[in-house]
């Protein structure tokens, strides 16, 4: 699947985004490595503790659809900025070398490319 479908998806998802408080909209894209593609957005709540991000609400879309093996994400936000510490620590249970396509959505022509290994090094891991 074409790197700007699964942004083009991020773009979308951000329209939908439930942010009245902090006015900051965030979309994610997350895709399979079965191909499938699953959105997520923010959804603010007044007491922001309960507030989920963007990219953890594709990734548990796609894990209640029984998709686990995540192959790459894409956000969509203003300035182009990198995932949280929850959500790198989130999505690096699932695939620690993620690649994240990130684009701003102010100025879609600004892509960034990183991936979990760089934004996140040294990531919790529970050895048994």
């Amino acid at each position: 699947m074409p790197q700007d479908t699964l942004v083009a998806a991020a773009l979308e998802a951000r329209q939908r985004a439930y942010a009245p408080y902090s006015k900051f909209l965030v979309g994610a894209a997350i895709e399979t490595t079965s191909g499938k593609i699953f959105v997520g957005c923010n959804v603010e709540n007044c007491s922001y503790g309960l507030t989920i991000c963007a990219e953890r609400t594709a990734a548990t879309s796609a894990v209640a659809a029984g998709q686990r093996d995540f192959k790459r994400i894409a956000l969509a936000l203003s300035g182009a900025g990198t995932p949280c510490g929850a959500c790198r620590q989130f999505l690096a249970e699932f695939n620690p070398q993620l690649p994240i396509t990130i684009v701003d959505a102010d100025d879609p022509t600004r892509i960034v490319e990183t991936d979990l290994e760089t934004l996140l090094p040294g990531r919790f891991e529970f050895k048994k």
